[in-house]
């Protein structure tokens, strides 16, 4: 089974723009959880426009209680460090955002990180978080996220979602299926995230050894329109089939 993780950024920007403490995020992650999500991810920017630091401490008490894994993506400053290394997340994806950027939009190149990369994986794993790497299904070295300690890789799948039903969706498709079973034959657990949703999930899931999908927009979305209970349902039985 794939495991779902529910990144309530949107739910974070929704509650920023009004500066009230409504939606509660934390209410949020519960209700997804009560609704058979199996973790949480949250990925705060250097300008905390949705997700704030506090926020990450609060998630993760709630994901202790509920004996799941909290997922903290970002870009690895001195301060998103600082706040991953105090409150001990199941896992950290490390992502290269720039500052400002609207959204994440491409992978590492690990190669040219490699120093950066190296030094903050082994700072993590020292305190016995996981750290995943966002990476691009077509970049060519990916057997240097094993170089430098990680244990796993995210895939970054606008890429799919694009062309997902469209002719060129079949050979994007067939790209990741290759680039998962390269990672995994090299011993790096898979991720995945960035456009899935109700609609394509099903589909990349065919492909085999993806151990997380980490869905926000297009999962909050989704439950504005069709409810919360019928969406998490709906994400519960793909992840349960994939």
């Amino acid at each position: 089974m794939t495991k779902l993780s529910v990144n309530i950024n949107k739910i974070a920007l929704l509650r920023n723009s009004r500066g009230r403490n409504f939606p509660d995020v934390v209410a949020f992650a519960a209700r997804c959880l009560d609704l058979g999500a199996h973790g949480i991810t949250l990925h705060p920017r250097e300008d905390q426009r949705h997700a704030r630091y506090s926020d990450v401490g609060e998630l993760a008490v709630l994901c202790a209680e509920r004996h799941c894994e909290l997922n903290v993506e970002g870009y690895p400053s001195e301060q998103f460090l600082e706040v991953v290394k105090r409150v001990r997340p199941a896992q950290c994806t490390l992502v290269p955002d720039a500052p400002g950027q609207l959204t994440s939009d491409h992978g590492w190149d690990i190669v040219k990180e490699a120093a950066l990369l190296r030094r903050v994986v082994g700072e993590l794993k020292a305190l016995g978080i996981r750290t995943s790497l966002f990476v691009d299904f077509d970049y060519p070295h990916i057997e240097a996220a094993c170089e430098v300690g990680a244990e796993r890789v995210e895939f970054y799948t606008e890429p799919y979602a694009e062309h997902f039903g469209t002719p060129q969706g079949e050979a994007t498709f067939a790209g990741f299926r290759q680039a998962v079973a390269r990672a995994s034959a090299l011993g790096l657990g898979v991720n995945a995230g960035h456009d899935l949703n109700l609609d394509n999930l099903a589909h990349f899931l065919a492909i085999p050894g993806v151990l997380e999908v980490s869905i926000g927009h297009a999962l909050v979305a989704e439950c504005i329109e069709l409810g919360m209970e019928k969406v998490l349902g709906r994400y519960g039985a793909i992840v349960g089939a994939g």
